[in-house]
């Protein structure tokens, strides 16, 4: 019995000693627990928001401002006209439009109800749906408020409309969502588990002792799985398109180079990873915890990231799968140029230069 305590206090000692261990059993569940906690929400707030005021009413005026008043919307264009309503949307500057008729004030005087139209933004169906919901409530809110009349006498008929994804596929999500988390997968995580291999097993001294420049050695090592990566996105795209009827409204060149940007983002992310590690089993859990994560919660993947606090929404800034996403919905799903999506692109690229100059600093001809 001495010697099991004896063992089991050796065993503490150790992991105490191990900074990344403990990090890793204290810290992980920490950070789990604390993005769970505020990205798991179904509430939206200050989703900008285009009015199109047929009604030109005291009403109609109330209603648009109150609407700007909540929490939930911003009023970014109050005085919108429907031919512009596209290209708002497809550009981001909204997620939602409202659509006010002509005789809303007179309709809901005499009969206390009423319609409006609601577009919003299909190319995201679990945000669109939330979206809908609380221009819903809120209307119904401010009108009943305003003529203080009982809930189940005041009614508005919405007329719902999705645009960019009328029938509400969740298929036009996940799929480039999914393209996403494959590249972060295959190019990140295995980059950096590959040459950390090498290293793990001493094979890496004699390649940089061989007449081989190292610039080479990681070129040899990434080139595969650009590859391969670039394979996996027409296959998804070919099952995308043929199997869940995914569009590709727009370039299918720009989609590809887009991906390609992305490719190379991630590639620059394992070869970063693999300078600061040591063996497998640290590149692992650093690629896993440190990307894959963020890639599914932070990404607007799966939560809209407008859901989010602020402190999330900047950190989500520094995460390449956000900018690739929102590209890749953009150009599948809307039809979008290279005009709407350059700044994106100029961020992915920028990303690219910046972990490439950091790896190529950290990476030494001599392992220590």
């Amino acid at each position: 019995m001495n010697r099991f305590f004896g063992f089991l206090i050796k065993e503490f000692r150790h992991i105490l000693r191990d900074r990344r261990t403990l990090g890793i059993l204290i810290f992980i569940p920490i950070a789990q627990l604390m993005l769970f906690g505020f990205v798991l929400t179904n509430e939206i707030k200050n989703i900008n928001m285009a009015v199109v005021d047929y009604s030109h009413s005291d009403l109609s005026r109330k209603l648009i401002s109150r609407i700007n008043a909540s929490q939930y919307f911003t009023v970014a264009y109050p005085s919108a006209s429907e031919n512009e309503l596209p290209a708002l949307m497809r550009s981001g500057k909204i997620k939602v439009a409202m659509v006010i008729n002509r005789d809303f004030e007179t309709e809901f005087i005499n009969h206390q109800r009423s319609s409006v139209q609601i577009i919003a933004d299909g190319s995201e169906p679990n945000m669109a749906r939330l979206v809908v919901n609380y221009t819903q409530n809120t209307i119904s809110a401010v009108l009943m408020d305003q003529f203080s009349v009982k809930p189940e006498l005041a009614a508005i008929k919405p007329e719902v409309r999705m645009m960019f994804n009328e029938t509400m596929k969740e298929s036009y999500n996940f799929v480039p969502g999914l393209i996403a988390v494959i590249l972060m997968l295959i190019s990140a995580m295995m980059t950096a588990l590959t040459i950390a291999r090498e290293k793990e097993s001493g094979t890496m001294e004699i390649l940089l002792a061989s007449p081989i420049k190292p610039i080479q050695i990681i070129a040899g090592k990434v080139m595969p799985y650009l590859l391969i990566s670039f394979i996996n996105i027409c296959v998804i795209l070919l099952l995308g398109v043929l199997v869940f009827g995914v569009p590709i409204k727009g370039s299918l060149l720009l989609f590809l180079f887009e991906c390609t940007l992305f490719i190379l983002v991630a590639l620059s992310l394992g070869i970063l990873i693999s300078t600061v590690v040591k063996t497998q089993m640290t590149a692992m859990m650093m690629s896993g915890f440190g990307l894959m994560l963020p890639t599914l919660l932070l990404s607007g993947f799966i939560f809209p990231i407008k859901n989010m606090p602020v402190v999330l929404q900047v950190v989500s800034a520094a995460m390449p799968p956000r900018w690739f996403i929102a590209m890749a919905r953009d150009i599948m799903i809307k039809g979008s140029t290279f005009a709407d999506v350059w700044f994106p692109t100029l961020v992915l690229g920028g990303m690219t230069a910046f972990l490439l100059l950091v790896s190529a600093r950290k990476f030494k001809n001599r392992l220590e």
